[in-house]
C-alpha cells in the first residue's frame, strides 16, 4: 500500500533523503529552509539508517564537510536559502572542479542582501551560470509541487553519480513551506563500503594494494593541464544538455501565446491560462523542469507557431536572457514578475500578456 503524508516542502526533502539512503546532511539553520535540519534532528535518521546529520558552524564549513563526504564516495548534501547559498559557492565551485557529486537544495527567499523571508525566484543567475569562479555548470532542478521536492532528491543523486557532478534543487520559499499531499517511497537501505568502492572507483576509500592512489583536486598549476580539464568539463556538459532535459507542456497544441515560467510561478500561470482561455486568448505553458540544461529546443519549436511570448518569474528578469537565446529573436518574448517577495496573482499574469501583446 501506498504512503501518503500531508508535508511541508522541506520536510519532504529531509524525508526523501532519508528514504533515499543518503549518507550524510551537512547544513546550518536560515530561513525558510530550517525544517530541512530540523526534520532530520527530529527524526534521529542514525537511528533508522545510520546517516549523519550535522548542524555545522557555518555554511562554509558545512560546504567543505559536503567535499569530505563526497571525496569517500559517499551520497552526501546541503541545503540553505540565498544568502546562505552565496557564501558557499567558493565550496561549489571546488567541488565542480574536482568533479565530486552531491545535492544542493536552495529554498530562494527575496534579495538582495539579506533581503526578505518570503519566497522569490532570483537566484536564477547565481543557479544556472554558475555563482562561483570558473567555466563550470550544476545540474539545476526546479521543483514545483511538494511531491517534486520528495521526487527529486533521488533524481539529483542519481544524475549526481551518474555524471560526477553537483545538482542543484532550485525551489523557493512558497514551495519550501506549503503542505501538500506526498507519496512516500520505499526505505533504501545505504550503500555498503565495498558496494561504495565499486560504485566510485575514483574515492578516496584508502588505497588498495592493487591500485595507484586517488587524489582529489581542483588545483593544478599547469595552464595546459588546466585547459584539458576544463575542455572536458565542457564536454561533459554537452552531454548533460543533449540527454537530460526535462520539462513540462501544459496546453501548448493550439497556443498562440506561450508562458515560460518554472517552480511557484508556473503553478500560477496554470490558474491564468484558464483565466486567459475564458476570454478567448488561446495561450499555453512551457516549463522548465531543468533549468541547466535549459529545454532550448522545444522553445525554439514552440517559437514557430505562437505569436508572443511572457516569462513569468519572481524576480526582476533573470530566465527571460535564456528564453531570447532559445528562440532566436524569431518572436517577441516579454517578461512579468514580482519582487521582494511578493507572489504574482494568476489575473496579474494575464492583464500582463494583455497589456504586452494585445
Amino acid at each position: 500500500m501506498k504512503e501518503l503524508r500531508l508535508m511541508k516542502g522541506n520536510e519532504a526533502i529531509a524525508e526523501a533523503a532519508i528514504r533515499a539512503g543518503v549518507d550524510g546532511y551537512f547544513g546550518y539553520p536560515i530561513t525558510p529552509q530550517s525544517e530541512v535540519l530540523e526534520y532530520l534532528m527530529h527524526e534521529r535518521p542514525e537511528k533508522r539508517t545510520g546517516m549523519v546529520v550535522l548542524q555545522a558552524e557555518s555554511e562554509v564549513a558545512a560546504i567543505n564537510m559536503v567535499y569530505g563526504g563526497s571525496g569517500a564516495g559517499k551520497m552526501v548534501m546541503t541545503s540553505s536559502s540565498s544568502p546562505g547559498i552565496s557564501l558557499k559557492q567558493e565550496g561549489i565551485t571546488y567541488l565542480a572542479g574536482a568533479e565530486l557529486p552531491c545535492m544542493i537544495l536552495n529554498v530562494v527567499r527575496a534579495g538582495p542582501g539579506l533581503g526578505t523571508i518570503q519566497p522569490a525566484q532570483s537566484d536564477y543567475f547565481q543557479s544556472v551560470k554558475g555563482g562561483g569562479h570558473g567555466d563550470y555548470k550544476l545540474i539545476v532542478l526546479a521543483p514545483a509541487s511538494v511531491q517534486e521536492m520528495y521526487n527529486f532528491v533521488e533524481l539529483s543523486f542519481d544524475l549526481a553519480f551518474k555524471y560526477r557532478t553537483p545538482v542543484l534543487i532550485l525551489s523557493d520559499g512558497a514551495i519550501g513551506q506549503m503542505m501538500e499531499k506526498v507519496e512516500i517511497g520505499e526505505q533504501k537501505v545505504r550503500l555498503t563500503d565495498a558496494q561504495v568502492k565499486e560504485r566510485c572507483p575514483w574515492a578516496t576509500t584508502g588505497k588498495d594494494a592493487n591500485r595507484e592512489r586517488n587524489i582529489i583536486t581542483s588545483l593544478d598549476l599547469d595552464p595546459n593541464k588546466q585547459e584539458i580539464f576544463n575542455q572536458k568539463l565542457q564536454a561533459k556538459y554537452k552531454v548533460i544538455e543533449e540527454n537530460e532535459v526535462r520539462f513540462e507542456e501544459i496546453q501548448t497544441e493550439d497556443a498562440e501565446y506561450l508562458f515560460i515560467a518554472y517552480g511557484t510561478s508556473s503553478r500560477i500561470c496554470q490558474k491564468s491560462i484558464q483565466l486567459a482561455r475564458e476570454k478567448g486568448i488561446k495561450v499555453g505553458l512551457l516549463r522548465p523542469i531543468t533549468l541547466f540544461p535549459y529545454p532550448s529546443k522545444r522553445l525554439l519549436e514552440l517559437s514557430k507557431q505562437v505569436k508572443g511570448i511572457l516569462t513569468v518569474e519572481m524576480s526582476a528578469g533573470q530566465m527571460i536572457e535564456d528564453v531570447k537565446l532559445a528562440v532566436e529573436c524569431s518572436v517577441p518574448v516579454e517578461h512579468f514578475g514580482r519582487m521582494g517577495g511578493i507572489i504574482p496573482s494568476p489575473g496579474e499574469v494575464v492583464e500582463a500578456l494583455e497589456q504586452k501583446f494585445l
